[in-house]
């Protein structure tokens, strides 16, 4: 009876980080419903809630979305995403987390201590690829697209609406193809069904309660709060490298 209310609360916080900034509930969403659920049931259901937020984002700020943007650096992640796998299969994945954590960890500290940072005005056709594609690495073999298309964003100096909205046109298709992955192996059960039900409610509440708190964030302050939250991912996938 117990592993309902904590459920419910996880996918509240994740939701609420997702609402808000347009990215970082998977480092929130699958471990924290692991110390409780099977990955089994964990896995799909925070897939499955990554479905919702990024649907009804869309639906409220639909013209907030950089359509070329979004729909670029979707498909070039799904030629990365082989690889991410790949990688996961036959690399020693401590090296990589290490590596990785400690790019995002440099470039989020020399963007927060720096006074002025790179601005593309206008999408960058070679970066755009490059980005996705690094976005499918990380997507296959972590379930971690986020981090390359947060630093991307705050390179077009997107505002947070339209950060928050632009991540989501990315999401959305990324998520429902997983979904669709664990409905093909029999994974979409009646207890991940059942969490998700129960978890509607609070995950709507923290939509709203998210978007409200990105409409209030200003470029500057938001983008600050971004690299914070990278430098933190970034910690995280080095400390992971080094169990």
């Amino acid at each position: 009876m117990l592993t309902t209310p904590y459920v419910i609360s996880v996918i509240f916080l994740a939701t609420l980080i997702r609402s808000t900034f347009g990215f970082g509930e998977a480092l929130v969403a699958v471990p924290l419903l692991a110390l409780r659920l099977p990955v089994a049931i964990a896995a799909p259901l925070a897939v499955a809630i990554s479905v919702l937020v990024a649907a009804v984002i869309i639906l409220q700020d639909w013209r907030q979305i950089q359509v070329r943007s979004a729909t670029g650096l979707f498909i070039s992640s799904l030629l990365g995403i082989p690889l991410g796998l790949l990688m996961l299969a036959k690399i020693d994945d401590h090296f990589v987390k290490l590596i990785l954590g400690l790019i995002i960890i440099a470039f989020s500290l020399w963007s927060l201590l720096s006074r002025s940072t790179p601005h593309l005005k206008h999408d960058h056709p070679l970066l755009l690829l490059v980005t996705g594609f690094i976005s499918g690495i990380l997507g296959g073999a972590y379930g971690m697209n986020g981090p390359p298309l947060a630093i991307y964003g705050s390179l077009r100096r997107w505002s947070p609406q339209h950060f928050r909205a632009t991540l989501q046109g990315y999401f959305l298709p990324a998520s429902l193809a997983g979904l669709l992955g664990y409905l093909s192996i029999g994974l979409l059960t009646k207890p991940v069904l059942r969490d998700f039900l129960l978890s509607l409610p609070t995950a709507l509440a923290a939509i709203l309660l998210g978007r409200y708190l990105n409409h209030r964030l200003h470029g500057h302050h938001f983008f600050r709060l971004v690299y914070a939250g990278l430098v933190v991912i970034g910690s995280i996938l080095a400390f992971q490298s080094i169990r």
